[in-house]
């Protein structure tokens, strides 16, 4: 396996591997990783579909990606999910998969046409003071310090960043900078995550400085993500032949390893309450998601709170990740990422709107209407001045194909769910979806007198606390994360947001977990393509000068004389006035 960038080997076909036709694969975990990682094997790897299997312990497909619910009793999404131009895996995926909504076109296609006629961009990114504009007038906020901290964070070598938190390279100028205020709520991360992480962030989308603001280099599907991206690709997947296997647990796979050859033999499970399994020879391939930032979810309602369960049992994808690993020091360390909770911690809440005055309330702050079908919030509002830390979305709407005209789903997230709110006295993981409602409306600027009531019966509200969610956010070094393929196996490979690739993307994307799967379909087969590689923005001249200038709020550096006279007149001169540094 080897990475590509270019046109040559993106719209090339690559031959067919050598055996395939006598190959099976078993996929453990129907998140994004595991669905694109048989779609490739179909379309690169040639592989027949009904040699693919994959195994989910749930009774639902997508991992991640969910997207449920009905109007009755509301509806339901963990999260949402933030794309952009250069997610060049993901689109090379999407590019094969029909469109479900547009007849001869991809998902692709009607992804670009939708973000072409409708490009995104948010009027309003903080609020103060119960709905009134944040004041941080799209600026960033960096001292020349603060400044050199990102800087210097870009700079370091990654070594020694190893196990390091952000609080401990980045000055307190930074830490109270709009810049960190935008980052920190926009990624969710949190001043004691990995700072290494945080330093690829930054290389990875230095492209993305420029609009970190007003989110106009994001684009947005046109319904949540598993109507939009799960759904065409299993249906896609099911009309190739692939077997879905819900409802199967899997709680190992055992390995023949000798100091030469690690080869998966066994796959254990647990189905309809009995245990059972199946042996797998080498010519069999076997891929595992590790680890799920969504495990252990847990759903409460309008008059329940979210139960805040950190249990890992058998069967759990982290103990499943945990036998696995007993097995080899190459297979990863997954106690480094399950065994501090609140480090990783936070909850959501999906509000359904029942009473028109709601959605008035939310176009008041951001300024557009939420029923046209087109952007509304064009990202998250952050109250940054809510004890919770308290965020909120509204996407295109309907933002499922059966909602009605009549409601509008807004998904809202806490940063900080240990801390009493600043209406509802009272951490945000102990309330209620009708508190974390009274609470998002008290942001909002509803008047004191109306809050109540209309928590009470303008919306239903589903809080759902998540324990991991950003557990692969914590410090790391070398070995916590297996590589995709670790050396020596013949014919396993991990998948996902716990897997290691060999390239410079970063996780908590949708890209991520396609490059693993990629990633893991190319190597195993051998399949005679290039990964595209990651978008090389941080080694563009133009970007770097870019987000430089944005960077210092678009206040020019002032040259003296002397440099003046060797650069204006030539190409750099030309580069640095262009991008406005000068």
């Amino acid at each position: 396996m080897y990475y590509s960038n270019g046109n040559y080997e993106a719209f090339a076909k690559p031959r067919k591997p050598a055996g395939v036709d006598k190959k099976s694969a078993y996929l453990v975990g129907g998140g994004l990783a595991s669905l694109a990682a048989a779609a490739f094997l179909i379309r690169d790897g040639q592989m027949a579909g009904d040699r693919i299997t994959i195994l989910e312990a749930s009774a639902d497909t997508g991992g991640a990606l969910d997207g449920a619910g009905n109007p009755e009793t509301g509806w339901l999404i963990r999260g949402g999910r933030e794309m952009e131009n250069h997610f060049e895996c993901l689109w090379d995926l999407y590019r094969s998969i029909p469109s479900l909504e547009v007849e001869n076109a991809s998902v692709l296609d009607e992804f670009y046409w939708l973000n072409k006629d409708d490009p995104n961009y948010s009027m309003m990114r903080t609020t103060q003071n119960r709905g009134e504009d944040g004041g941080t007038e799209g600026k960033l906020g960096l001292s020349q310090k603060a400044q050199m901290d990102i800087m210097k964070l870009v700079m370091d070598n990654e070594e020694d960043l190893y196990d390091k938190r952000i609080n401990e390279v980045m000055g307190k100028d930074f830490l109270k900078s709009h810049f960190w205020l935008y980052w920190r709520t926009m990624f969710a991360f949190e001043e004691w995550h990995s700072a290494l992480e945080m330093k690829l962030y930054i290389q990875r989308f230095i492209h993305h400085i420029k609009g970190l603001a007003d989110f106009s280099t994001l684009k947005f599907t046109k319904y949540n993500q598993y109507e939009s991206l799960v759904l065409p690709l299993l249906t896609w997947l099911l009309d190739k032949g692939v077997t879905m296997q819900n409802g199967t647990r899997v709680t190992n796979v055992e390995f023949d390893i000798t100091a030469t050859r690690k080869v998966a033999k066994h796959i254990a499970w647990v189905r309809d309450g009995e245990a059972g399994g199946l042996d797998v020879t080498e010519n069999d391939l076997v891929m595992v998601t590790n680890g799920s930032l969504v495990e252990n979810s847990s759903w409460g309602d309008h008059a329940t709170p979210a139960t805040f369960n950190t249990e890992i049992k058998e069967g759990n994808s982290w103990q499943l990740w945990r036998e696995i690993a007993a097995q080899d020091p190459s297979f990863g360390r997954p106690d480094k990422y399950c065994t501090t909770p609140e480090k990783s911690q936070w909850e959501s809440a999906t509000v359904t709107t029942l009473d028109p005055r709601i959605p008035a309330y939310i176009e008041k702050i951001c300024g557009r209407g939420t029923r046209t079908g087109r952007v509304v919030t064009g990202g998250i509002i952050t109250a940054h001045d809510s004890s919770w830390l308290m965020s909120y979305t509204v996407n295109r709407q309907p933002h499922f194909k059966a909602q009605p005209d009549d409601q509008t789903v807004v998904w809202v997230y806490g940063l900080f769910t240990d801390r009493p709110g600043d209406y509802v006295k009272k951490a945000m993981r102990d309330c209620t979806g009708e508190e974390i409602t009274q609470e998002w409306l008290y942001h909002m600027g509803v008047p004191l007198e109306e809050i109540d009531e209309l928590a009470k019966t303008g919306a239903i509200t589903r809080p759902c606390m998540m324990p991991f969610v950003t557990s692969f956010f914590l410090p790391r070094r070398p070995g916590d994360r297996p590589n995709v393929v670790p050396d020596n196996v013949v014919n396993f490979a991990f998948l996902g947001q716990f897997a290691e690739t060999g390239s410079r993307d970063t996780i908590f994307t949708t890209e991520y977990s396609v490059r693993t799967a990629m990633e893991a379909v190319y190597q195993l087969l051998g399949v005679e393509r290039g990964v595209p590689e990651v978008f090389g923005s941080i080694y563009d001249v133009r970007e770097l000068l870019h987000a430089s200038s944005v960077m210092r709020d678009g206040n020019k550096v002032e040259l003296p004389h002397i440099f003046r006279k060797h650069l204006l007149n030539n190409e750099m001169g030309t580069l640095l006035n262009e991008f406005g540094v000068i």
